[in-house]
């Protein structure tokens, strides 16, 4: 258990997080709740002012209400399609609104919704992770949070209100805050392992992969095998990843980093493309994957199969910390909904203290309400104080336009680095920061 000063301490950065973000990873289509070929952006509703769970009393005569014959589509990845569809009940239970909730993975739904949203086949909610938001905002998709910005306001952690933020404008209802950690099996390895090193010692004796059992596991997109450049003295974009101008992929000695990545591929002999969260995840909760970079969303998934602890990411070699990205999700509401009030009613019901710690419940998603993050249950919770010592060390992803180029870029770059070691490094980096260059000048 943690002692008394590290529970201050935890739940300081539960309700602050300003000590670790400057402001900040395929389903069947929609069937229904959209019409109409415009956004629905002007909708007139009001709303209640009291209360921290939209609609929570059911009364009011200043209380949102949802259209007649409303019905609502909610995306959802499937590590928490259990908790959504358990919101959808407690939601149509309280306003009649039947709740349809489709899986589609969270780094997708931003894509799907900018064709989606106005062939009206999107769902009408759907979490964006805040890196996503510059984007969906700008094609103007997203519908502002303005009927309930000032309990928004109120009750988030400032820094995930400005994460759902953009030109001003605050669209987002937070429902999360997040980074990944290293999960560690504890029959393994009682306690985590303190380098990277270390970690390539023990896999040079516990790989066996006609076995399948492997040392550690992580997804090959920029997201997760981030560490490799900014422990290396690299960086994404610019003035704390706001200047796209500023791209940093390749400097500082990032290709130290890569030529260090390159050595766990004789502890971890799969291509990059066979490394998925499917894989890894089976592994780890079989026993055979001794340690997985992964995030709370996963918490649930282990739970009752394998004996597992929550860790910082190991140091670098050169004595560095391992740092992560780290982000804000939120709900949000599509522009071209058909209804609205409804969706609107959902996101903030959905993004409640009461919700978000039944999030925590199911799924250990770590809550960006400030009253929720400071429940004993989470500040006094071991496994999420391992991924906030790992949020110490972590850099908010960037928002600005043109960082979808660089995640998909970088994507592209780990893969081709790892699966062919006859690539020289530094040139590859620098052809990579071209062509994000090229794509962004061509952008506008």
């Amino acid at each position: 258990m943690l002692g008394s000063k590290q529970r201050i301490r935890l739940a300081a950065l539960l309700t602050a997080l300003t000590v670790v973000l400057a402001g900040c990873g395929g389903g069947n289509s929609s069937s229904g709740g959209n019409s109409g070929s415009e956004p629905t952006g002007g909708s007139s509703a009001s709303a209640s002012q009291g209360g921290d769970q939209a609609g929570s009393s059911g009364e009011g005569e200043d209380e949102l209400k949802p259209e007649s014959g409303a019905k609502l589509v909610v995306w959802e990845g499937q590590e928490q399609l259990e908790y959504m569809k358990a919101i959808g009940q407690d939601f149509e239970a309280q306003y009649g609104v039947p709740v349809t909730v489709e899986v589609v993975a969270g780094g997708d739904q931003g894509k799907r919704l900018a064709t989606d949203g106005p062939s009206k086949t999107a769902a009408d909610i759907l979490t964006l992770p805040h890196d996503q938001l510059g984007l969906a905002a700008k094609a103007g998709l997203l519908l502002p949070n303005d009927a309930f910005e000032e309990e928004t306001r109120a009750s988030s952690a400032e820094t995930a209100v400005l994460a759902s933020t953009y030109d001003g404008v605050l669209y987002g209802y937070p429902k999360s805050v997040e980074t990944y950690a290293l999960f560690y099996n504890k029959k393994l390895f009682p306690e985590p392992p303190k380098t990277w090193d270390e970690i390539l010692k023990f896999g040079e004796t516990y790989t066996e992969a006609s076995q399948k059992k492997y040392a550690i596991m992580w997804e090959f997109v920029g997201y997760y095998s981030y560490p490799f450049i900014g422990g290396f003295g690299g960086y994404m974009f610019g003035d704390d990843n706001t200047n796209a101008k500023d791209i940093g992929l390749n400097k500082g000695d990032t290709a130290k980093g890569f030529e260090f990545l390159r050595q766990f591929k004789k502890i971890l002999p799969m291509n990059a493309g066979d490394i998925t969260y499917d894989v890894k995840t089976q592994l780890f909760k079989e026993g055979k994957l001794a340690l997985n970079v992964d995030g709370p969303w996963s918490v649930a998934a282990f739970k009752g199969s394998v004996d597992f602890g929550v860790a910082p990411l190991p140091k670098l070699p050169n004595g560095n910390d391992a740092m992560s990205f780290s982000g804000i999700k939120s709900y949000y509401v599509n522009s071209y909904t058909a209804y609205p009030q409804a969706a609107r009613l959902f996101a903030r019901f959905a993004s409640s203290k009461e919700n978000q710690l039944k999030n925590y419940r199911m799924t250990g998603a770590i809550p960006a309400n400030k009253e929720a993050g400071a429940d004993p249950a989470i500040a006094g919770d071991p496994i999420t104080s391992g991924f906030f010592q790992q949020f110490e060390r972590s850099v908010p992803m960037s928002s600005v336009p043109g960082v979808d180029l660089a995640w998909d870029a970088l994507k592209a770059t780990f893969v081709s680095l790892w699966d062919d070691p006859s690539l020289d490094i530094q040139s590859t980096l620098d052809d990579m920061v071209k062509k994000i260059e090229d794509g962004i000048s061509s952008k506008g």
